[in-house]
């Protein structure tokens, strides 16, 4: 019987620990996203090379160390979605809290679980383009990395096929012998619009990445291409606002009427808003990332020299865009007043207008009263005579009232000023007497060394 009861607890404890693992699974229910999150996983070999690995989230050994980095998509999603897509690709071997810890708002810097965890995440809409979230998880083996969108230049694509290091020939209509001989020399041409966005980038491209030797090194490259995205996204803000203020310049009236119905300055402003969070995110976390690392045995002097110039290029990058929110709030200011020369310009014409029309609806008030004895209207009647006079008299009497009200503050200060003038007389004679008295009583003493005492 005891045996028999032993297993009924058993099966009992067996059904209860199945309810709480069907619990957990529809709680945390993950499903499939691999069809939308991005994942690329790296082996180093700590010499300088490279190789793709299968996603298996298992750390090096030795001298090797893996990067895993998940890309999340950029779009009309909420934070809890973008939490699903990463509990999927890191769960397991990774926890709960470890994943939190990544995919949270806001700046953070510190030690989850043993491993060093930072992250800059803002906390904007997802399918915004100045809304940016990389976060990572290092341990001595192994860096997991987790960004919101493609972050130009963080992988590392095969050597020497690299655009950059080409010959580049321009293509022209009018120089074909030109560009067919280039051809055959082995250029490349090179469109308007690829020349467009290479002006807009400040750095190399994947291929000219140098391969990190350690841990420490692909920290460095992932905060560096951090600040790289943000400076690419300042200069194309501030080639966007060259061209807009050329656009003003040569448009008229109907551009600048576009442009401040469209709000286009105000929306750019507030980009820049977001953008300076962001930068204020890094400000914070970026100094404590240095801190932390500077402490651990496998970051060399070199890399904190490495994140002491990336510490102060996000804060040249601060004052940077801090000087273009100065210029589209100038540029705002000027459509400003310019919208209110605009409206001045309209009511000074309703003014003219009603300079001319006023003395016509006085003289049709005064004669089209319904009142005897206006003149040249043929009124005879000797009972209605004194009805225009009357009506007249009543009008004076108002306007009288009315310009006795606007002028009174006037004369009271003018009469409350000539009654006490003669009082301000008398005390400034008795003053001048006061000081002359005393100016002879000093004038013989030469002790004062000649100096009136006042």
């Amino acid at each position: 019987m005891e045996l028999t009861h032993v297993n009924c607890e058993g099966e009992i404890e067996e059904s209860e620990g199945s309810e709480r693992i069907s619990f957990r699974q529809n709680l945390f229910h993950q499903s499939n996203y691999s069809g939308v999150v991005r994942k690329k996983a790296y082996i180093f070999d700590g010499d300088g090379n490279y190789f793709n690995k299968e996603w298996d989230l298992v750390q090096g050994s030795g001298k090797e160390f893996c990067w895993y980095h998940v890309e999340l998509p950029k779009g009309n999603h909420k934070l809890s979605q973008l939490a699903q897509h990463l509990i999927d690709a890191l769960s397991p071997p990774l926890k709960l809290q470890d994943i939190l810890s990544l995919i949270s708002n806001g700046p953070f810097c510190g030690h989850v679980d043993g491993a060093l965890v930072f992250r800059v995440n803002s906390p904007g809409p997802a399918s915004s383009k100045f809304t940016f979230r990389i976060a990572a998880r290092v341990t001595e083996n192994s860096v997991i990395t987790v960004s919101l969108g493609r972050v130009p230049r963080l992988g590392f694509s095969p050597v020497n096929e690299s655009l950059l290091s080409e010959i580049p020939i321009v293509e022209s209509s009018s120089n074909d012998s030109r560009t067919s001989e280039g051809r055959d020399r082995g250029g490349i041409v090179i469109r308007e619009h690829v020349l467009d966005f290479l002006l807009t980038m400040n750095h190399s491209e994947e291929a000219d990445n140098p391969v990190p030797k350690s841990v420490a090194d692909l920290v460095v490259h992932i905060i560096d291409t951090h600040v790289d995205h943000l400076q690419d996204v300042v200069t194309k803000l501030e080639i966007e606002l060259d061209a807009v203020e050329l656009e003003m310049d040569r448009g008229g009236f109907a551009m600048k009427k576009q442009m401040l119905d469209s709000r286009r300055f105000p929306k750019m402003n507030l980009d820049l808003q977001r953008l300076l969070q962001v930068i204020a995110h890094g400000e914070q976390v970026f100094p404590r990332v240095k801190e932390k690392c500077s402490s651990k045995e496998w970051f060399s002097s070199e890399n904190i020299n490495a994140l002491e110039e990336l510490i102060s290029r996000i804060r040249r990058l601060k004052e940077n865009v801090g000087f273009i929110a100065n210029r589209v709030t100038a540029i705002q200011a000027g459509l400003d007043s310019w919208q209110s020369e605009q409206i001045n310009r309209k009511l000074y014409y309703l003014s003219f207008l009603s300079i001319i029309f006023l003395p016509l609806s006085i003289i049709t008030g005064v004669f089209g009263m319904n009142v005897g004895g206006v003149p040249w209207t043929g009124q005879r009647d000797p009972a209605l005579k004194d009805g225009f006079r009357n009506v007249m008299m009543v009008c004076a009497a108002m306007l009288a009232v009315v310009l006795l009200c606007f002028g009174f503050p006037a004369l009271y200060s003018r009469a409350m000023a000539w009654w006490r003038r003669p009082t301000m007389q008398r005390s400034w004679s008795l003053n001048r007497r006061s000081f002359i008295r005393r100016a002879g009583m000093d004038g013989g003493r030469t002790d004062r060394g000649g100096y009136v005492r006042l």
